[in-house]
């Protein structure tokens, strides 16, 4: 649908595109779009979407992040919303306007100029990014996995490293190279557990040299007590059980206050010699948005809202997902940064909205906690099921909590490109796997 066309309709304008973003255009672009009762719009930095919680795999190189990424231009005509390629840098709520900053080729020319996005009703659904909490050398000296870029150029220092080790033929035992993950969280966690299935695979394609239990050494630091430390603690103590069975060095209460080019120096003390670091503590809404356009936002610059959804100083704007503070009860002060979190608030908004143009009340978001899973490659998947799943909370592990983390995956897929093209790309994996090397070698 051509926005030329769209005059005087309501424009809905969705910023990010990530699960939660993409979710609410396709469903709002069906719902309105198609039948031409307002004009949606969905803006992102990025040319493709990737499910983020699959980063840790295209780190690894158990996933080729081309074959799973999704084109927003492609997924617009067909869901029936426009899509305008931009990074969002300012608004201006008096005109209802948002900015787009100018893009740039390789080369440094401009492939686009300033933009400037109208809307009626704004959607802030921009997610999250690492946060390194101001320590001193991360950001220049790790990598943080909040996008594909930052998660190839992972995967290739790594393919890199395991090339040289082959060439090398070094003395094993001496001058490991280290992977040092700080933050135990599920990014952390699976990182870990993917990467030694990784270097174990790599090692069978023909590089009698490589030896990855003594040439590679994994570490993960973390300053809370235990891994997943907002998980069961049943669920954080079975997955530092796991990560010990397959020598992955953990330590825990270790606050890191520096990191350099030669490795992470923890407050106790302990310094980690270190290759490649990856910070994965923490996170927080994108800087830009902190108190933008005198909006409410909290201390991790996420944009404070009501439980509608609405931000505290402007009903026409929304936000959703990781860069939203939305309230939630007692127990859980608001709603947490989570996949199903965006999912479950994008199915909310998109009827919220569509009622909105009916003149009908905004509905309130209620947050439901269906468990946690984690995967841990091939070893071992774990995770807990609460909710309206059982009566309080099953702990799962194996086989079935592998195809539940699964289905996690095919559900977003699902509702971002419908069932009958989910089930035909489901079966272009499975043929791909086949055909294709286990993990990515390039």
């Amino acid at each position: 649908m051509d926005s030329a066309n769209g005059e005087g309709l309501h424009r809905i304008t969705i910023v990010g595109g990530g699960a939660g973003g993409l979710e609410l255009a396709v469903k709002l672009g069906k719902k309105l779009g198609k039948r031409r009762k307002a004009v949606i719009t969905l803006v992102d930095a990025s040319r493709t979407h990737l499910w983020k919680p699959l980063l840790h795999q295209v780190a690894a190189g158990t996933l080729d992040s081309h074959a799973d990424e999704r084109e927003y231009f492609a997924m617009a005509r067909a869901n029936h919303f426009n899509f305008r390629l931009g990074r969002m840098d300012g608004l201006d709520r008096d005109k209802k306007e948002i900015y787009l900053a100018p893009a740039y080729d390789f080369d440094g020319s401009e492939l686009l100029p300033r933009q400037t996005v109208e809307y009626d009703t704004l959607v802030m659904a921009l997610g999250s990014q690492t946060n390194d909490f101001g320590t001193p050398g991360a950001s220049e000296n790790s990598i943080m996995l909040d996008t594909p870029v930052a998660a190839e150029r992972f995967h290739q220092r790594l393919i890199n490293f395991c090339l040289k080790a082959q060439a090398e033929a070094r003395s094993h035992g001496e001058g490991r190279f280290t992977v040092t993950i700080i933050g135990g969280g599920a990014t952390g966690v699976e990182l870990s557990a993917e990467l030694h299935m990784t270097t174990k695979i790599l090692s069978s394609y023909g590089l009698i040299n490589f030896h990855p239990e003594k040439d590679l050494k994994i570490v993960i630091v973390d300053a809370a007590p235990r891994l997943l430390q907002a998980l069961p603690e049943r669920l954080s103590d079975t997955v530092a059980r796991e990560l010990r069975s397959i020598a992955v060095e953990v330590h825990t209460n270790e606050k890191v206050v520096e990191v350099s080019k030669e490795g992470v120096q923890m407050a106790s003390g302990k310094f980690i010699p270190s290759g490649i670091v990856v910070w994965a503590a923490g996170i927080k809404a994108p800087d830009f948005i902190k108190d933008i356009a005198g909006l409410e936002s909290n201390r991790i610059n996420q944009l404070v809202v009501h439980r509608t959804m609405q931000t505290t100083r402007d009903t026409s704007i929304f936000a959703m997902g990781d860069c939203a503070a939305c309230p939630q009860g007692e127990r859980q002060p608001i709603v947490p940064p989570r996949a199903q979190s965006a999912h479950q608030q994008a199915s909310t908004l998109a009827d919220s909205l569509v009622g909105m143009l009916q003149g009908k009340p905004l509905l309130e978001f209620t947050y439901r906690d269906y468990g946690s899973l984690v995967s841990l490659g091939d070893y071992s998947t774990v995770g807990s099921l609460m909710g309206s799943l059982t009566s309080g909370s099953l702990f799962i592990e194996g086989m079935v909590a592998k195809w539940m983390y699964w289905w996690l995956h095919k559900n977003h897929q699902i509702a971002v490109n419908g069932m009958f093209h989910t089930w035909l790309t489901t079966w272009a994996e499975l043929i791909a796997r086949v055909r294709n090397p286990r993990i990515k070698l390039h």
